[in-house]
């Protein structure tokens, strides 16, 4: 058996205690500052109020983030269950407490564009913010999954990334089970890169459905211009693939995480908003309080994009849907597709 201690009590990790506590070991689920309610409703009655499934009666134990070393004391694994918006803290408050022999386990997707043009993955953002001196194995997760239908034990196929192959095989046998299948793979940039970027499409794919609800929400939902946005969205994450040096296999996790985003959850929110003709302002408004990562992939991207085309490494024209995305949340552009872009003449 071992102990796993994982850190941010959100939707992701809440359900990953599923598989690891089935598997015979013990999880200590950690709250962040902003997870108090939760680890006091969980610890109380077993419920998670946003994930909104009892967790599992056996093999957890609860700890507000006062209580973090505690729950660090012995641990042979650590999971960070943070999202985008909580990366800098885990990296500040959280990193400099774990042991250099335990191994980190990262559920948070996205990248971080860098001043220089360049693109990060959140494993190489954590190890350039470690403490010097000090080594940490980090290891991330990618893939199509959602946390309600991994807590219904619903199958999901995803990949377990990280430099060590035994440390990945170590985290898998703590996990797998005969609904939760694990991919392992090296290519670190390649796997975070594809599901990263899932975000920011999805908001795009979205966009179609908004538009064919209408500004009342009471038209009907059509696919062929959902289609005609996927097809898109997987052309121009290829080509961004492609310019971080990932391997091209790694389109089928940010591909499939695409399609199970689209069919729900914040971010097909925001784009159907946005499409039924929402400002940006007031589709935000409209989803307080709901963290949309969605908005931060698709900023980053386009700056990152930007960037490369600056220095005639890309052309903004191959990226007409990311461009678009990024106009009408960064610069109050209405919803308007720019269909005719995306054909193309080949001889």
């Amino acid at each position: 058996m071992s102990i796993i201690t994982f850190i941010g009590a959100g939707q992701m990790a809440s359900a990953l205690s599923f598989p690891a506590t089935e598997n015979g070991h013990e999880v200590r689920l950690v709250g962040t500052p902003l997870d108090r309610d939760i680890i006091d409703s969980a610890e109380l009655t077993g419920f998670h109020p946003t994930l909104k499934r009892q967790l599992p009666h056996e093999g957890m134990t609860y700890y507000q983030i006062d209580d973090v070393e505690l729950a660090l004391d012995g641990t042979n694994a650590v999971l960070c269950g943070v999202s985008s918006f909580g990366v800098d803290w885990f990296a500040e408050q959280i990193l400099p407490l774990i042991p250099d022999t335990v191994p980190l386990l990262s559920v948070t997707k996205g990248m971080i564009d860098q001043e220089d043009g360049t693109m990060i993955t959140y494993p190489d953002y954590f190890a350039s913010k470690l403490p010097a001196g000090k080594k940490l194995s980090i290891n991330a997760i990618g893939g199509p999954c959602t946390s309600y239908e991994l807590a219904d034990k619903d199958h999901s196929t995803v990949a377990f990334c990280g430099i060590d192959m035994e440390i990945l095989k170590r985290f898998k046998k703590i996990f797998a089970t005969d609904y939760y299948h694990i991919s392992l793979s090296r290519d670190v940039v390649g796997v975070e890169c594809a599901v990263a970027l899932k975000n920011a499409y999805a908001l795009g794919v979205s966009l179609a459905i908004g538009l064919a609800l209408g500004p009342n929400g009471d038209g009907k939902e059509h696919y062929n211009s959902q289609a005609a946005l996927f097809g898109q969205s997987i052309k121009e994450m290829k080509h961004l693939l492609k310019l971080v040096n990932g391997g091209e296999e790694n389109i089928i996790y940010g591909a499939g995480d695409l399609y199970v985003t689209i069919f729900g959850g914040r971010t097909r929110k925001i784009g159907t908003l946005l499409g039924r003709g929402f400002t940006f302002e007031e589709a935000m408004a409209e989803l307080e309080g709901v963290t949309l990562e969605s908005i931060v992939i698709a900023t980053r991207t386009a700056h990152w994009v930007r960037r490369l085309a600056e220095r005639n490494m890309v052309k903004l024209a191959d990226f007409p849907l990311l461009m678009h995305v990024d106009a009408i949340i960064n610069h109050g552009v209405p919803v308007a597709i720019p269909w005719s872009t995306f054909e193309t003449e080949k001889y």
